[in-house]
């Protein structure tokens, strides 16, 4: 439904509202003396769609949001596609910096799958790099997808940018992303699917 609601324009408020749910869910768990041991260090991504983020409103939106709900901006992260990068390049750099002045957190969501120039990479507050899962999947046995990703977990490293591994389903995948030095990784693995 995503293309839909991209096409439609309902993906500005259903981001919106995303947002709003992601903010508050995050306040609420950092409050609650049962989640607090844990709570306090925890992210909360929230994907942001290209057409949300080209929003006018969009940084005062978020600058509200983390003002109204309570939350530490640093607390929320946003994920991007390499497409939003692709986009108006001097727009998109100042509104990467203004989130970023703000303490939000952001990452580059299905990295290696779009055919954006790498030099956003040192020029941008990027914290995380997540690397897509087309690239996972054929581990550990592929040599193309080791090669890959291993030389994106060099690169980030390189830039002082965190390494995420999408999709990761099975044992041997996560061992290996440990030894190749990832950083984190998620998939079904770690929360399998409802």
């Amino acid at each position: 439904f995503i293309p839909e609601a991209e096409a439609s324009g309902l993906i500005v408020p259903l981001g919106n509202w995303v947002l709003e749910e992601a903010a508050t869910t995050l306040h609420r768990w950092q409050n609650d003396p049962a989640c607090t041991p844990w709570a306090t260090k925890l992210t909360m991504a929230v994907n942001v769609s290209a057409r949300q983020f080209r929003e006018a409103d969009f940084i005062g939106r978020i600058e509200s949001l983390i003002a109204r709900v309570g939350i530490d901006a640093f607390s929320l992260e946003l994920e991007l596609t390499e497409s939003i990068l692709l986009q108006d390049a001097h727009e998109t750099e100042q509104r990467l910096r203004l989130l970023g002045d703000l303490g939000v957190r952001l990452a580059i969501d299905d990295f290696g799958t779009g055919y954006s120039n790498l030099g956003y990479l040192k020029k941008l507050p990027i914290q995380k790099l997540k690397v897509d899962q087309s690239f996972v999947r054929g581990l550990p046995e592929d040599e193309g997808d080791r090669a890959i990703v291993g030389a994106v977990i060099s690169m980030g490293h390189a830039l002082r940018i965190e390494v995420v591994a999408e999709g990761v389903e099975t044992l041997a995948q996560k061992e290996l992303l440990q030894q190749m030095g990832c950083d984190q990784f998620q998939g079904f693995l770690c929360a399998p699917g409802l």
